[in-house]
């Protein structure tokens, strides 16, 4: 007996240290892969404002873990599969501990009875000015310039296969019957919505699961991080037809330098490796619409480089921006980007 009381003190003893160790954790992590887009207080910015008091005490702690898990395809959102489950569970943690912070609900995990061929009228009326015709969301990053100032958050996207799995129907039906305070998401009741429209509307969300997943959820596929050709010119004469292929694809020639140029003292840069840059500024301005982070990898940059007698002339595969990002949006516009930098690509070649 006296054994067993000991052990018992021995347990209760460690269990504020472990609770510091898991808060350091989960303030580190949350630190390192979510302030980013979340922002250090969770106030939101490319990602939505965890910190909003209507959100943390309308969703459950297994939405959390599975929202991080599993992460949004195509929507901004990635899913953070090589975090461990008690790193999630730290994470979550963590955004437990923000001051004010209300106590999280807790839904069952089964499934709402309920019509979704009657809930389908009712989700294009009351639904698809937000969230789509289709549940494909709101378009842009959530950020300021992919967004109306006086919005808070973009509409998620409804279809999404990481939004399906980690929402339970009861989590969805309580965010329809009591709306988000602080977002434009109102109570269903509140217009006029009774309890068994909402179980329809619960319905015909969650059928969705048996879709193909939609177009706001694909990412391009691409075979290699960068283009590549070689030239049979000098570096001198292949870098010239750049110029001259940048002019043809109407983009306008910003610059040409050394690629090291800024890296190196002035006078001991590589010569032989060029960058030139080139910009279509209307394309540019509809891409940071959509996404303001491709302006990491815009203007256009054709590099140039000779390695023993081999000149090659390589860019970054655009089709890899969408996965990068973890943003269908930009599907379309990076693959009018791959077919920009194939063609400049091959007339400096020819």
């Amino acid at each position: 007996m006296t054994k067993l009381i000991v052990l018992y003190l021995l347990l209760l003893n460690s269990i504020p240290v472990l609770a510091a160790e898991t808060a350091t954790l989960g303030a580190r992590l949350y630190s390192e892969q979510c302030a980013a887009c979340h922002g250090a207080d969770g106030h939101g910015g490319v990602g939505v404002p965890l910190a909003l008091p209507s959100f943390l005490s309308s969703v459950d702690d297994d939405y959390l873990r599975g929202t991080i898990r599993l992460g949004r395809p195509g929507r901004v959102m990635p899913g953070f599969s090589k975090l461990n489950n008690s790193e999630i569970d730290a994470i979550v943690s963590h955004l437990r501990s923000w001051p004010h912070k209300p106590s999280s609900a807790k839904y069952p995990h089964t499934r709402i009875r309920g019509n979704a061929s009657l809930g389908k009228p009712l989700f294009e009326k009351y639904c698809a000015a937000c969230h789509g015709v289709h549940g494909e969301g709101g378009h842009g990053t959530g950020v300021t310039m992919s967004r109306p100032r006086n919005a808070p958050i973009l509409a998620p996207a409804l279809n999404n296969p990481g939004f399906l799995a980690a929402s339970s129907d009861y989590l969805i039906k309580s965010t329809l019957m009591h709306g988000r305070a602080g977002t434009p998401m109102t109570s269903f009741l509140q217009q006029g919505l009774n309890e068994r429209d909402i179980n329809d509307i619960v319905a015909y969300v969650r059928s969705f699961e048996a879709s193909s997943p939609h177009p706001s959820a694909t990412l391009l596929e691409s075979e290699s991080p960068i283009l590549v050709q070689v030239s049979t010119y000098t570096l001198e004469q292949t870098v010239e037809k750049v110029k001259v292929a940048v002019g043809a694809a109407n983009l306008r020639l910003i610059r040409v330098q050394n690629l090291d140029q800024g890296f190196v003292p002035k006078g001991k840069e590589n010569p032989n490796q060029v960058i030139v840059y080139s910009c279509d500024f209307g394309f540019l301005n509809e891409a940071l619409k959509v996404d303001p982070r491709v302006g990491l990898f815009l203007p256009c940059r054709i590099t140039v480089t000779k390695h023993g007698d081999k000149v090659r002339v390589m860019a970054v595969n655009p089709k890899r921006l969408s996965r990068i990002f973890n943003n269908a949006e930009l599907n379309a516009l990076c693959d009018q980007m791959y077919q920009v930098y194939v063609g400049i690509l091959e007339e400096a070649v020819l």
